[in-house]
């Protein structure tokens, strides 16, 4: 790097200049048109010349272009002149090119220097600036400067002529501090947020940190100017703007910066559905690889939809053109209002219009005579499923042909199981805990656990405890460990989050109960779940003897659909891609309610902040290890620290989220993390001393939720050993 002195040094000969093209003038005016030129000026002067010439309030300045003439004379005669030859401070300021664009805004990756006094203090500062150009990664920017007088504010701020956090264009977000906007930006204040509508109305004000309300930093004129400046701003540049503001003494508003928001959250499309784990989630707690969704989330939605149309509950045209239940990043979640697990879109609405109250008419007439044939029912389909597990023989002695045939009756009888389940939970009353396939489960595993059976005679010898579990080609899993009587309601909720046992420790678990240890009696609900839960074992077995037939890994085989697997079992041949296959990266896991906006999760989210004061700055979902940006980075890891301080830029790179104590969505930080897609949470109180480095996290960027992963862990060993 050329130092200051070399090229713009009193005394200097020559110019830098390449040969055959004329170097720039060592200092050009903002009011000049060729600072309004990006690449001499760079992007911020040009933005600041830009909206000087259209009128907006923008301080006097200077601007040494990249690569300029070295003429000591005529920059120290700009230094005079603006300075009154030492007596006003300056700001001197990056301003390159490659910055404050509208693919990236580099947010504080360059130098500026504030309340520059003296000469030789200008030519330090310069030299500062000049010298940041060299980037982390080896490269060098090109660089201009530009100077500025040091405006004292009384209030200063950040202000988006869009909401990023929320995807809105119709909000405007203001973010205000006492002082001038550099302790805000650098991550060091959080700042008052303001949300406007865009006429400049308050809709929304929300104190830093969640403390105390204290006297507001803005008023309401000065909000309305705020948004008219975002308004003229937008229709100078031609979109949404990121503006640093300030108010002097004597109340004037000036225009510090302006450069394009970079990076905008997804909002879900109007009508997009509402979609939730919900109760699923009970059954496919964890994420699936291809061929588990298509043996086992098509049958449920399949079932969920018969059991719907033949209840009444929703129209058949909207159940034939959507599915009750899809997968979302491998995982399980159900549509909740065609479930009705959430309250219609516009109650007045519903109740004016006949149509619902027709349909409620004619489901009442329906389930009248089904509430009472169900329970004969669905003991005919547990019989008639029972007796064809009995007559399965080993799966490793079964051609081909006869694997495809057997699976293609397990999807088809898991829709029949799916319907009558659903239909028996909302017809049927509930049973007592101690009469659920889970609370039976627990006895079962409870005693054989007193008499030290192994796991995989566990399973051969009491089938039932496959209700503690959830099926899954995959891997080993292990049983809960049981050690005393517990709430079986309680139970059923989080032992299926507990991985599936090795289908291949069992002799015959898809067969029904041997005589020694008969089914137990169960209501026809809990004995329809039963069942639904064999027949996925049985799925699992069939599909490992097939892999094994092929001398392929299930974990391999797991990433075929359906119709690969069947077209192979009838003869065909695998998908010759097979092999490049790559299983599915990790997810996190759901929302309790979201919407999808161009695949991507979006959360349902009322109000700013969740209970620990956390607040989403930019959205998305993510689960990792949490890291202090210390030692060994991991490879998904969650930074975890106390604020969003500009210098942990050159760490974004690479991670899975990011997690503050203190900051505000408006920082250079927090902007740079949307341009990276990088899940990011500030406000969360206490962090770096409750996610310690290790902790593995989930990190929603939208709800600024931030929760250990293991939770589910945590409420499964306090569920079955909490009440011994």
């Amino acid at each position: 790097m050329t130092t200051l002195d070399e090229r713009h040094g009193e005394g200097a000969r020559g110019g830098d200049a390449p040969r055959g093209e004329a170097a720039p003038n060592a200092t050009v005016v903002l009011e000049q048109p060729v600072a309004a030129v990006p690449r001499s000026a760079g992007s911020k002067a040009a933005n600041l010349a830009r909206a000087a010439r259209a009128g907006l309030p923008v301080l006097p300045g200077f601007v040494i272009p990249a690569g300029a003439a070295t003429d000591g004379t005529a920059l120290r005669r700009a230094w005079a002149e603006l300075s009154e030859d030492g007596t006003l401070p300056l700001v001197v300021r990056s301003s390159s090119p490659q910055e404050d664009t509208e693919q990236s805004s580099l947010a504080g990756q360059f130098a500026s220097v504030l309340d520059v006094r003296g000469w030789r203090d200008f030519r330090a500062a310069v030299r500062t600036v000049l010298d940041s150009a060299h980037r982390p990664d080896g490269s060098t920017a090109p660089m201009a400067v530009l100077v500025q007088p040091m405006l004292t504010a009384r209030v200063g701020g950040v202000m988006f002529g869009a909401d990023p956090v929320a995807g809105r264009t119709d909000r405007m977000l203001v973010s205000a501090v006492r002082g001038g906007p550099d302790s805000l930006v650098g991550g060091e204040q959080a700042g008052t947020g303001y949300w406007l509508s865009r006429s400049g109305r308050l809709l929304r004000t929300e104190p830093p940190d969640a403390g105390p309300r204290t006297d507001p930093l803005l008023t309401r004129p000065q909000l309305f100017r705020l948004a008219r400046l975002a308004r003229r701003a937008r229709r100078v540049f031609g979109g949404p703007q990121d503006i640093e503001f300030g108010f002097d003494e004597d109340g004037r508003l000036w225009l510090f910066q302006s450069r394009p928001i970079t990076a905008m959250a997804a909002r879900p499309p109007r009508g997009a559905r509402l979609l939730g784990p919900g109760p699923v989630a009970e059954t496919l707690p964890g994420q699936l690889e291809p061929l588990e969704e298509d043996l086992w989330v098509a049958p449920m939605a399949r079932g969920l939809a018969a059991a719907l149309d033949i209840a009444g509950s929703a129209p058949r045209r909207l159940l034939r053109a959507v599915p009750v239940v899809t997968t979302v990043g491998g995982r399980a979640a159900a549509d909740l209002r065609l479930l009705g697990t959430a309250p219609p879109r516009h109650r007045w609405l519903a109740l004016l219009n006949p149509a619902p109250g027709a349909r409620r008419l004619g489901a009442a007439w329906r389930v009248g005579r089904l509430s009472a044939a169900l329970p004969g029912l669905a003991t005919d389909l547990v019989a008639d499923v029972d007796a064809r597990l009995a007559r399965i023989p080993s799966p490793a002695g079964l051609p081909s042909p006869a694997l495809a045939a057997e699976l293609r009756w397990t999807r088809a009888v898991l829709v029949s199981l799916h319907a009558q389940e659903a239909l028996a939970g909302a017809l049927l009353p509930d049973p007592p805990t101690n009469r659920t396939a889970a609370g039976a489960a627990l006895t079962a595993l409870s005693e054989a656990r007193a008499q030290h059976l192994p796991d995989d005679r566990i399973i051969t010898t009491h089938p039932v405890v496959l209700a503690l579990t959830a099926p899954s080609l995959r891997g080993r899993g292990r049983l809960p460990e049981a050690r005393g009587p517990v709430d079986a309601g309680a139970a059923v909720r989080t032992h299926e989050a507990t991985p599936v046992v090795d289908a291949e420790a069992a002799v015959r678990p898809h067969k029904a109960p041997p005589a020694s240890t008969p089914a137990p009696a169960l209501p026809p609900r809990e004995a329809l779940r039963l069942r639904i839960r064999w027949v996925q074992e049985l799925q699992v077995r069939l599909v490992r003897a097939a892999g094994r037939r092929w001398g392929v890994g299930v974990e391999r085989v797991a990433l075929l659909r359906w119709r690969e697997l069947a077209h192979a079992l009838d003869g065909g041949a695998l998908p010759r891609d097979l092999g490049e296959r790559m299983p599915s990266a990790g997810s996190a896991p759901l929302p309790d309610a979201f919407r999808l906006a161009d695949g991507k999760v979006v959360a349902e989210h009322e109000g700013g902040r969740d209970g620990d004061g956390g607040r989403g700055v930019s959205g998305g979902r993510a689960v990792g290890t949490a890291w202090d940006g210390t030692g060994a980075r991991p490879a998904d890891a969650v930074l975890v620290v106390r604020t969003l301080d500009p210098a942990l830029a050159p760490l974004l790179p690479g991670l899975t989220g990011l997690v503050a104590q203190t900051g505000s969505p408006l920082s250079h930080l927090a902007a740079l993390a949307r341009e990276f897609g990088l899940p990011v949470v500030v406000g969360a109180a206490d962090a770096v001393r409750r996610f310690p480095p290790g902790s593995r996290l989930t990190v929603d960027g939208t709800t600024g939720e931030v929760h250990p992963d293991d939770a589910t862990d945590v409420a499964l060993r306090d569920a079955v050993g909490g009440a011994s």
